[in-house]
Order: C-alpha cells, then sequence, then structure tokens
C-alpha cells in the first residue's frame, strides 16, 4: 500500500507539473522557474503504458496561465503527498478565471460532428414526412418504352423529335437498340446523315419510326455503302424525270428507297408501269405519291389487282383508273375492300362505273358509310343515281364533316343525326 501510494503521489506532482509547463512562451527565459517547468515536463512525458492516455486528458483538461514553482520537497529529491500540491482557494479561483479553451479537446471532439445516418425505424414529424421526395424506380424489365422515358434522356429527345415509340417497341429489339444508345455520341450524327440525304427536319421522327435501326449503323461504313447507293440510285431517279424536291419527299416517307440498287428500283417502276397500262408520268406520278409501292413487297399488290379484276369485277381499265385516283388500295387489306365494294355495290346500289369515278371511298370507314347512308333513307333522301333530281355524290357522303353532311346533305340538324345514332 505504502508503494502504491508513493506512485499516486509521484504521478500527480508530475500532473501538476505539466499544467505549468503548458504555455513556457509567457515565463521569461532566464527564469529560474521557467528552467523548472521544462524540466518537469520533461519527466511528464516519460509515463508509459495505459497511464499515457490517462495523463493527456487530465493534464490538458485545464491550463492555468501564471507561474510554476516547483514542489518544496524537489530540492531534497523526495515528493510530498497530492493535498501538499494543491492551490489554495484563492489561486483555485483565479486559476478559474484565468482558464483557457483547451485546443487539444477541440480536436478530440471534431469527430463528434460525424452523426451517423438515422435509423430507418426512427419516427419523424409529419413536416418532415412531407418534406420527403421518394424518386419513382426505374423497372428491372419492362414490355413498353414508356416506363423508361422519364429516366432516359435518348429517349425524351427522340420523343421530342417526333419518334413514335409505341411503334418503336413493335420491331424486334428496336427499344433495347434506343435505350443502350447516347443521342449525343450515337444518333445526333446519325441525323446529321439524314438531313444531307435530304431528310426534312419534320421528317426525322417520322423516318427513325418507320427505320430505327439505321441509328445501329457505322456512321462510315453507311457513308461508304450509301455514298454509292445514294449516287446511284438519285442519278437513276433523276434521269427518270424526278426532281430534286420529289426525290427528297420520298426518302422521308419511304426511309428504305435509297438501300434498294438501281435494278430493283427499274425493275419496280416497269412492273407498275407495265401491269397497270400507265404511262411514264403516271407512273412516276403514282410512286411519288406513294413511294412504298417501290420499297414494300409486290405479293400484296398482286392479289389486290387481282381481287378487284376476279372478285369485284372491275375492268382493266377501271383498275387503272381506280389505282391511279386512290394508290392505296394496292396495299389495303383484302377483307376491307370485300365488304366496302359489298356493301356500295349490292345494298347502296352504286355501279362500277361509279365506283371508278370515286374510288376515294374504299379508303372511308364502312361504318361511316352505313350510317350516312342509313340516315339518308330514314329522310328519303338516299339517291346516288346523278340524272336523278336531290343527287348525292359518293364524295360528298364520306369526305364532308358531320356538321356539314346534315345540313347541306341530309338538311337536318346535328342533334337529329345523333339521335337517330343512338337508335341503330
Amino acid at each position: 500500500m505504502a508503494l502504491w501510494a508513493r506512485q499516486v503521489s509521484l504521478r500527480c506532482c508530475l500532473l501538476k507539473t505539466a499544467r505549468g509547463a503548458e504555455f513556457p512562451r509567457r515565463l521569461g527565459s532566464g527564469s529560474s522557474t521557467a528552467q523548472a517547468c521544462r524540466e518537469f515536463a520533461r519527466l511528464a512525458l516519460l509515463p508509459s503504458g495505459n497511464d499515457v492516455l490517462l495523463w493527456r486528458l487530465q493534464a490538458y483538461r485545464h491550463v492555468s496561465v501564471g507561474s510554476c514553482p516547483p514542489p518544496s520537497s524537489a530540492k531534497d529529491g523526495s515528493f510530498s503527498s497530492p493535498e501538499s500540491n494543491l492551490p489554495s482557494p484563492i489561486e483555485q479561483k483565479q486559476a478559474k478565471a484565468e482558464t483557457l479553451p483547451d485546443l487539444n479537446a477541440e480536436i478530440l471532439y471534431e469527430d463528434w460532428d460525424d452523426i451517423p445516418p438515422s435509423s430507418a425505424l426512427e419516427e419523424i414529424s409529419e413536416e418532415e414526412a412531407v418534406q420527403i421526395i421518394a424518386e419513382p424506380l426505374l423497372p428491372p424489365q419492362s414490355s413498353t418504352l414508356r416506363d423508361y422515358v422519364d429516366h432516359s434522356e435518348t429517349l425524351t429527345k427522340l420523343v421530342h423529335l417526333g419518334v413514335d415509340l409505341s411503334q418503336v417497341e413493335k420491331r424486334q429489339k428496336a427499344g433495347q437498340l434506343l435505350l443502350t444508345l447516347n443521342f449525343e455520341k450515337d444518333i445526333k450524327k446519325i441525323l446529321l446523315f439524314l438531313k444531307d440525304v435530304g431528310v426534312e427536319d419534320n421528317q426525322l421522327g417520322p423516318f427513325l419510326t418507320k427505320n430505327p435501326y439505321i441509328l445501329a449503323e457505322d456512321l462510315e461504313a453507311l457513308e461508304t455503302r450509301q455514298a454509292f447507293q445514294i449516287a446511284a440510285g438519285v442519278a437513276y431517279l433523276k434521269s427518270k424525270k424526278f426532281g430534286k424536291a420529289e426525290i427528297a419527299q420520298m426518302v422521308s416517307r419511304a426511309p428504305y428507297l435509297l438501300l434498294f440498287s438501281v435494278e430493283r428500283l427499274d425493275n419496280r417502276l416497269g412492273f407498275f408501269k407495265n401491269e397497270l397500262g400507265l404511262s411514264v408520268k403516271k407512273t412516276k406520278d403514282l410512286v411519288i405519291r406513294l413511294p412504298r409501292l417501290l420499297t414494300g413487297k409486290l405479293e400484296p399488290v398482286k392479289e389486290n389487282l387481282q381481287v378487284c379484276q376476279i372478285e369485284l369485277g372491275f375492268q382493266r381499265n377501271e383498275i387503272q383508273q381506280i389505282v391511279f385516283k386512290t394508290p392505296k388500295i394496292l396495299t389495303a387489306s383484302k377483307k376491307r375492300l370485300r365488304q366496302t365494294f359489298d356493301y356500295l355495290h349490292n345494298i347502296m346500289g352504286i355501279p362500277h362505273h361509279m365506283l371508278t369515278r370515286f374510288p376515294q371511298v374504299f379508303n372511308s370507314k364502312l361504318l361511316r358509310i352505313r350510317e350516312r347512308h342509313m340516315f339518308l333513307t330514314f329522310l328519303g333522301r338516299a339517291q346516288y343515281d346523278p340524272t336523278q333530281p336531290s343527287y348525292i355524290s359518293l364524295d360528298q357522303l364520306v369526305s364532308l364533316p358531320d356538321e356539314v353532311f346534315c345540313t347541306e346533305i341530309a338538311k337536318a340538324s346535328i342533334q337529329d343525326f345523333e339521335k337517330f345514332l343512338k337508335t341503330l
């Protein structure tokens, strides 16, 4: 016990000496007191083991400004008890008034600012809950590109450009392709290339909707291949008296046109000229209005021509007039052609020569034709013979808006027409 008490007394004295040695600059350089403080400070740095941390925490807690007289017992080499080294109450009060902030304590407490994040189970106030904004999660997989538009800059810019993503995603792997492309790095250069070819700005969106795979093409290879084909194709079309504006219009409406060889273009033009018996000028006018006739398959065209001639009973010259006036009839659904013709010819009594005169009726919806014809029949005004009074042409029957049709053709109000439709 005596040995332990002496060790405690020795360490307490050393701690007190270290407090006085914290700011030796405030003491005179030649002062014996300052020299003693430095000597005792060096002794205070000697403890080892677990005593080091304890000593540092206690030594830097408070630092008093003033002299540091050595203990009276230091002269004879012995140390007094800890109580004999404590300052008097007056000295304690003065030291308390002159206490300075401990810089080392601030360093020790710096890490306290690194507060760990709140727990997910911690309760928060309603005000804090309202301020929380949860971002929508990106679906790992989806059957539509609509779910990715808000998360993809590329898709957003393509939509603004006029690309119909609902049509693109129907094409095999086209949706995955768009999600892997960067607009600035991959798509912008293709758009510039298309504009150089002659595609107008307002046609870039429809072009990419029909042919999104061009975005995966290597631009150098595309330019090399296209340069030859475009030059040859454009030269061929120009040789057939197609103007520059007409070629650009055809390319915009049929994006694959310039990918075809000169031989294929020549064969297509020859097919329509010979099969329909059209002149060169009329053949050119036909493909300008519907350029996909040059890029699409010929089998549906041949089938529709056979339907018109064999099933519907039109003569060759009548088919020629119908196709020239309404080119879309060559690519229309065969079922739709049959149903429309059956209602017009067998129910409304429209003869072939009248259908040849107004072939645009085949492009109208059968429901629209049926509703208006039944309303005119109800009013007693269904007269389609041009030799009779109150004659109504097929063009007026299908092309006029409902308000104009009711007031000028049916001589009734739009409310009467709507009430009649509710009875069907």
